[in-house]
């Protein structure tokens, strides 16, 4: 078992749950707040963390991004009563599994190694940005 399968079977006394807001700020957008939660002070950096939620945020903006790509994609899926969905993914998807791979790279390089887990936003509606700490 992995040592990413093993914390996320921790009981959950064992461990805190940590939760970054959505900004609101800037509209609808998918955006996170950057400010540093005090749960993880002495096992994240402030800058590590600001770091990968400036990534985060970044890589929701090119998902949410009009371009002559997502205009293209859009007129092809209505021209196919949108059967061409069944056989590819759409730029919004292939971005999501982007943000799912450089979660996946976090962890085994930064957090994990350090008690803390970051769980992809998607997994909670895109609401928040939740890191699991370990107590033990």
């Amino acid at each position: 078992m992995s040592e990413m399968e093993n914390l996320a079977a921790l009981p959950v006394n064992q461990c805190i749950k940590i939760f970054v807001q959505r900004d609101f700020t800037d509209g609808t957008a998918v955006k996170f707040q950057n400010k540093y939660p005090p749960e993880l002070r002495g096992k994240i950096e402030e800058s590590q963390f600001s770091q990968t939620l400036n990534t985060l945020n970044g890589l929701y903006a090119e998902a949410e991004s009009l371009s002559s790509r997502t205009y293209c994609e859009s007129c092809f899926a209505c021209l196919t009563a949108y059967l061409a969905y069944l056989c590819m993914d759409t730029y919004y998807e292939k971005c999501l599994k982007k943000v799912n791979r450089y979660i996946e790279e976090q962890n085994k390089t930064v957090y994990v190694p350090r008690g803390v887990m970051l769980v992809d936003p998607v997994e909670r509606g895109l609401r928040v940005v939740s890191f699991i700490k370990i107590l033990i």
